[in-house]
């Protein structure tokens, strides 16, 4: 239904801005299917790497990908963080699911964590041709802006650690 939406925006996303009508006309339906999405605070080349990703999967394999979170405010991660030390009683144990905000690149507005499961398993096998990386085993959903190439995978947050490799081969 969302790219039947988005081809049926294409006519007047052209007279709008004519090049680039059919990426204009993807966000548009995108931002109708998630409209509780907020791209603010995401670094301008974070959000052109996730804005192109997502219309290519759309165009092209007809997956939608949405944003459940992006850019946070350093209070707001400042916050998450300390409940789930309270809940989890540990610093460290915290750090196996929210990192402090002096360490969270959902703070530096390079990180996205995406919805549904499938629109990230299509980001996860082609999200490196515009820079976006699953950087935690344990986090489907977590994503960032690496334009510097493929970081190593980690099983949690908290790990300094490289285990295995965060790049999946595009077939």
């Amino acid at each position: 239904m969302t790219r039947g939406l988005a081809v049926a925006l294409v006519p007047v996303a052209w007279f709008r801005v004519s090049r680039g009508a059919r990426h204009a006309a993807c966000q548009w339906a995108l931002a109708l299917r998630f409209p509780a999405e907020d791209l603010a605070g995401l670094t301008g080349a974070t959000r052109a790497a996730f804005e192109a990703a997502r219309a290519e999967a759309l165009w092209r394999h007809g997956e939608l990908i949405g944003l459940t979170s992006g850019y946070r405010h350093p209070l707001e991660q400042a916050r998450l963080f300390a409940a789930a030390v309270a809940d989890d009683g540990s610093v460290a144990a915290a750090c196996r699911r929210v990192l402090p905000p002096y360490a969270s690149r959902h703070v530096a507005g390079t990180a996205l964590d995406v919805r549904p499961r499938e629109g990230a398993a299509w980001l996860e096998r082609h999200g490196g041709r515009h820079g976006l990386y699953r950087t935690y085993d344990n986090e489907w959903w977590h994503f960032e802006y690496r334009p510097d190439g493929c970081p190593v995978r980690l099983p949690h947050p908290g790990l300094a650690a490289p285990t295995t490799h965060a790049c999946v081969i595009d077939r």
